[in-house]
């Protein structure tokens, strides 16, 4: 029998995942298929304010969303990168920008140039030469200008958000595009004679819910990828043992900063994400090293606005599903696997995740070639990220508390491993196809968390050190006069994003 083409998508769970997905498959397939998502406002989601990778601007691209419309619905502010604070040792910071560091220069890359000029002790801070750092810096901000000779050309950016604001900003959009939205908890899942395919969901209250095609959002219990399916779960927190997680929102004060910062502590580290109506706070801890009542005592302690709620709490376990996509069934978000938010990536993995269903998007006979080529690219794509995240922790310096000892003594993925000894060796980068970080955020991190190189790239050689510091100078100046013309941050959102006052 020839397959047929899918005619009905069930979405089980709503959150950000869920509502990314809605809106973007019935945005691609414009009624052509019957989008169905089944959510419970009894089951509270875990968002609790996001911030992002500057990826997100490619992903409301596709659904047409207008950026000032998309930012006041979600009480949006502009992120430049992340400030580290004790990471490497207390007391000390560095800084992990979006964008480039300088211009190309000639045939190395620039911070080889740089390299060069910081061995021979003329120059200190690369962070002068990224437009994103000196503007996070001077909180500046401005929307990247298409001029290349102007700083403003290499402003890169993402969003601060509340995520429970985007989930319901895409569901108005999804909702106006078809997708029918069921109230209820799954109380079942019967799967196919035969197959063992998801045949269809039944609600406590009876219904069933049949598709084609389900797409499971439900979070850290995966209700359908692993509650049905049994797909199994890749543990890591051998890598990154931190397995709990509270969160508090707090009073905003003064102008919201363009980047989100993280402070290590000594079980784990704090985030701080500000927003136009508040500041987003939470504690990254493992449980064996802190006590839950300790963690939201600490965290309290640290707000620096009056608390807006309750605490809110999260387990999980650090980790990815064996397999994304399981016959017919595909996992976004928590229900795909989990990485601590360090590096900002939750929603770049659902978005990710879409972006490869999309490229493999099934019919009913559901090709395993296409299923095993998505769950390659996913996998592929999550163990980078993981790497680059627990390079935060096995390069730490810290020895004032068990966790920090732990991990500096840990072992490490070969592929983490061998980005550090060539970064180490000649400062050099080697990215693999599809990685999700760029040259620069190695460099920012391997750098911050005091990965020395041992020599600069030679080709640097072939320009006299006096050129080089010359070049160097002058685009550092120029730098830091562009952003000085810049507003501020909180001016550029009060005069580009804020609705202008009622009458």
């Amino acid at each position: 029998m020839t397959p047929a083409l899918l005619k009905r998508i069930l979405i089980v769970g709503g959150g950000t995942a869920g509502w990314m997905a809605a809106a973007a498959l019935s945005h691609v397939t414009r009624g052509t298929i019957r989008i169905e998502l089944v959510e419970s406002e009894a089951i509270g989601t875990v968002g609790v304010g996001e911030a992002t990778i500057p990826p997100i601007l490619l992903f409301n691209q596709l659904l047409g969303v207008d950026e000032t419309a998309f930012m006041r619905a979600t009480q949006a502010t502009y992120k430049l990168g992340i400030q580290f604070h004790d990471w490497f040792r207390k007391g000390e910071s560095y800084f992990h920008p979006f964008g480039v560091y300088g211009t190309r220069i000639d045939a190395a890359s620039f911070h080889q140039y740089w390299l060069r000029l910081n061995k021979a002790g003329l120059d200190a801070d690369l962070g002068d030469y990224s437009v994103t750092t000196m503007a996070s810096r001077l909180g500046r901000f401005v929307r990247p200008d298409s001029d290349p000779r102007g700083v403003a050309s290499q402003m890169t950016y993402a969003y601060h958000f509340d995520a429970g604001l985007y989930a319901r900003f895409l569901r108005q959009r999804a909702e106006a595009n078809g997708v029918v939205r069921h109230e209820g908890k799954i109380a079942d899942v019967v799967l196919r004679e035969g197959d063992g395919f998801i045949q269809s969901v039944r609600l406590d209250d009876g219904r069933l819910l049949t598709a084609d095609f389900f797409i499971d959002c439900s979070g850290f219990r995966g209700l359908l990828i692993e509650g049905a399916l049994k797909t199994g779960y890749e543990d890591w927190t051998h890598w990154l043992p931190a397995d709990r997680a509270v969160a508090m929102p707090c009073a905003r004060v003064g102008d919201p900063t363009p980047y989100t910062q993280s402070t290590a502590l000594e079980a784990g580290w704090r985030w701080r994400i500000p927003l136009q109506h508040r500041t987003g706070n939470g504690y990254v801890y493992c449980s064996p090293f802190l006590s839950d009542d300790e963690a939201q005592a600490k965290l309290r302690a640290s707000l620096d606005g009056e608390a807006m709620a309750e605490p809110n709490f999260l387990r999980f376990t650090t980790g990815r599903r064996k397999k994304s996509w399981n016959k017919n069934c595909l996992a976004l978000g928590l229900a795909s696997g989990f990485l601590e938010p360090l590096e900002s990536t939750s929603i770049h993995l659902v978005q990710s995740g879409i972006s490869r269903l999309l490229l493999h998007f099934p019919d009913t006979g559901f090709a395993q070639a296409d299923i095993d080529n998505y769950n390659c690219m996913m996998q592929a794509e999550i163990e980078r990220v993981r790497d680059f995240v627990i390079l935060h922790y096995k390069t730490t310096q810290r020895d004032d508390a068990p966790l920090w000892r732990q991990v500096q003594a840990m072992d490490v993925p070969e592929t983490l491993t061998q980005k550090m000894e060539q970064f180490r060796s000649r400062g050099r980068i080697f990215r693999y196809e599809d990685e999700l970080f760029q040259e620069t955020s190695w460099i920012a991190v391997l750098l911050g968390q005091g990965v020395t190189p041992e020599r600069h790239d030679p080709i640097t050689e072939t320009i006299p050190l006096e050129h080089v510091r010359q070049r160097l100078h002058q685009m550092k100046a120029m730098i830091r006069q562009g952003v000085e013309r810049m507003p501020t941050h909180g001016a550029f959102i009060a005069a580009n994003i804020k609705a202008p006052p009622a009458g």
